[in-house]
C-alpha cells in the first residue's frame, strides 16, 4: 500500500509590502501599511471593490463611539431629570 501525500505548490517569496490571497480568501496586511493608514488591532473596516484587481479598506466611522462621554451636564442635572421621570 503506497501513501500519496499532497504537497503544496512552491511558494514564491513576496516582496516587501506585498501579500498573497490564501485559499480561504484571507490576506495579511503589512504592518507598515497599517501604521501609515492609522489602523490598529480591533478597528472595524468596510471592504469594497474599487476596480478590477483593487480592494479598498476603510475604517468604519461610528459617531456614537466617537462622541460617547463627550457631553457634560451641570452638577445635579441628571438626578433632577430622573426624579421627574419617577413622578
Amino acid at each position: 500500500m503506497s501513501v500519496v501525500r499532497k504537497t503544496s505548490p512552491p511558494h514564491r517569496r513576496t516582496r516587501r509590502g506585498e501579500t498573497r490571497v490564501t485559499a480561504k480568501n484571507q490576506v495579511t496586511i503589512p504592518a507598515a501599511a497599517l501604521h501609515e493608514a492609522g489602523l490598529a488591532p480591533g478597528d472595524v473596516l468596510v471592504v469594497r471593490s474599487d476596480a478590477a484587481g483593487r480592494v479598498v479598506l476603510e475604517r468604519v466611522d461610528d459617531p456614537l463611539t466617537r462622541f460617547a462621554g463627550s457631553i457634560s451636564y451641570p452638577k445635579g442635572y441628571l438626578e433632577t431629570l430622573r426624579s421627574e421621570w419617577d413622578g
